[in-house]
């Protein structure tokens, strides 16, 4: 698991490097961009019929170290702090829906194999 976490925070680590210098009208794009992916890659390994430690190693580990709770929560937060409420809105809810239609399709996907 712990390596699995540690490849998890490369990779998301390599992602935000790869997209600071990009404009995206203030929208936090690289957050949005790795929450997602994470959660349909959730949803492929959770269908998946794999041993335990395995779904450990991906999911918790490397899923877990991937995706970023803690920033979507702080980006959301100051859109709230500077009063750009619609901004809020739609990051919040549309991170949230996006992630579950994510995960659905990946379960989707990964039912497949």
């Amino acid at each position: 698991m712990g390596f699995g976490g540690m490849m998890g925070g490369l990779v998301r680590f390599i992602i935000g490097k790869k997209m600071v210098n990009r404009n995206f009208g203030g929208f936090p794009f690289s957050t949005y961009l790795v929450n997602i992916s994470g959660a349909v890659l959730l949803g492929v390994v959770n269908s998946l019929d794999i041993t335990r430690n395995a779904y450990l190693l991906l999911a918790d580990g490397f899923l877990g170290a991937y995706t970023t709770f803690s920033t979507f929560m702080y980006e959301g937060f100051n859109f709230i702090s500077n009063k750009k409420m619609l901004n809020a809105c739609i990051y919040i809810v549309g991170t949230l829906v996006s992630g579950l239609i994510g995960f659905i399709f990946g379960d989707m996907i990964g039912k497949l194999f």
